[in-house]
């Protein structure tokens, strides 16, 4: 039997956490489904209203934020991203296991919501392995890299908090990362005493 909680899945940027939940979802199709966030910023060219978000206005999205209806929400420059308890409990109908991408001040507030999830965390091998994946992509500036690079040791120190996360995965390689990943969403729910 396949534990039924969300999949909170956190780490810095560039550490390839998009990588290894696409392999999952890959590998085992119609088993998964990522979690889509509310947001108030526009669509990109591209993206889909309930696929890639939920594109609301500030206002619904701050009713909704008035009347608990987030596990996290935040702030990102003037726009507001939120994960809603209602598209987790409606994804979590369709009989999928939901995976939630989310950043450090989110999981703070899912687990003190005493919502009912399993954290991983997706570390790097080292903090000069993460400067050098960021700037391998060649898309950052300087003052972007060094912004991820201070919110990762940030994220890293975190992490470190005793039974914050329930599996902490290094990715140094895509593969084995992946079979730790793996091993642990699909393992057993612990038998509670």
């Amino acid at each position: 039997v396949r534990d039924p909680r969300p999949i909170v899945i956190s780490g810095p940027s560039g550490v390839g956490k998009g990588t290894l939940y696409n392999l999952l979802f890959q590998r085992h199709p119609n088993t998964f489904t990522l979690s889509v966030s509310h947001t108030t910023r526009g669509p990109r060219p591209g993206e889909e209203n309930g696929v890639h978000y939920h594109f609301v206005t500030r206002d619904a999205f701050l009713e909704l934020r008035a009347n608990d209806g987030f596990v996290e929400n935040a702030q990102f420059g003037d726009n507001f991203y939120g994960t809603s308890k209602a598209t987790i409990e409606e994804q979590s109908a369709t009989g999928k296991t939901v995976v939630l991408d989310i950043e450090v001040e989110g999981v703070k507030q899912i687990q003190a919501s005493g919502f009912p999830a399993r954290y991983v965390f997706i570390a790097p091998p080292s903090e000069d392995e993460l400067e050098r994946r960021l700037r391998g992509r060649g898309t950052e500036s300087e003052a972007s890299i060094q912004k991820r690079l201070n919110q990762a040791k940030v994220e890293l120190e975190y992490a470190k908090t005793p039974g914050v996360h329930e599996k902490t995965i290094v990715n140094r390689d895509l593969e084995t990362a992946y079979k730790e990943l793996e091993e642990f969403v699909f393992a057993a729910p612990a038998a509670s005493n």
